[in-house]
């Protein structure tokens, strides 16, 4: 039973590689990962590989401060740190992405902040952080390579769902794997039509009350799985899906 539990995640991680390729939220960059189901203080990320390449054998198990539990030699992501860090910091949290989408990047470097206008991306809430590296550690190429940077990332997070990352992406936390790729996949959404909006004039963003009223959304609920599922099908790794009636 503990083996396949173990051998669930995995599979899940590969599952959520593929989706967030296919659906344009990474390229050959980004990565997401999952809390270990048997060992809060480890999480599992792929090796450093494109998303939508990822397969089985790719996936690792890290300690929460990124080195390989088994010793495994092949390079693993530079940025793995921002995964740890929030895990060390927020134990709430299960899943963790980290990705470049090209439609949030303006919100990173501008004054205007993000927003949620569609209801599927109320998770963004009233404020959505924004980090950045040079505050801390001067001129840096922007990447999150060590603890520290890591660290000081998950503390700009702090209790949010999202933190965007000046000229870098976006990095979204959440309490399930598959609630994750959800927010992954409507982020980029939400800015687009954002960006849309403010080209017409004034724009009538969610209130605090409708933020409020799809927060209850719980990471199990029917919905969530159906995103997943659907997202799994059209990316081509339905034959991944856990039976599920």
């Amino acid at each position: 039973m503990t083996h396949d539990v173990l051998e669930n995640a995995m599979r899940e991680v590969v599952i959520a590689n593929r989706i967030l390729a296919n659906e344009r939220v990474v390229d050959a960059y980004g990565h997401v990962s999952v809390r270990h189901p048997l060992d809060p203080t480890r999480y599992l990320l792929s090796r450093s590989r494109a998303p939508e390449l990822v397969e089985r054998g790719d996936v690792i198990e890290f300690d929460l401060e990124g080195k390989a539990v088994s010793g495994d030699a092949r390079p693993p992501y530079l940025e793995r740190f921002i995964h740890g860090a929030i895990y060390e910091t927020r134990p709430d949290v299960q899943a963790v992405v980290h990705a470049h989408a090209d439609a949030v990047l303006p919100f990173t470097v501008s004054t205007v902040p993000l927003r949620p206008v569609v209801h599927m991306a109320s998770f963004i809430g009233a404020r959505l952080p924004v980090w950045d590296i040079r505050d801390r550690f001067g001129d840096t190429n922007l990447l999150v390579v060590n603890m520290a940077q890591g660290r000081d990332l998950a503390g700009s997070l702090g209790a949010e769902r999202v933190v965007l990352m000046r000229g870098h992406g976006f990095t979204a936390a959440a309490r399930s794997l598959q609630e994750v790729i959800r927010m992954a996949v409507y982020l980029p959404l939400n800015a687009r039509v954002l960006a849309e909006a403010l080209r017409l004039g004034e724009v009538k963003y969610l209130s605090r009350g409708e933020i409020d009223a799809h927060a209850s959304m719980k990471p199990d609920d029917p919905s969530m799985y159906r995103a997943w599922e659907y997202w799994a099908v059209r990316a081509g790794c339905g034959d991944l899906l856990s039976a599920r009636r």
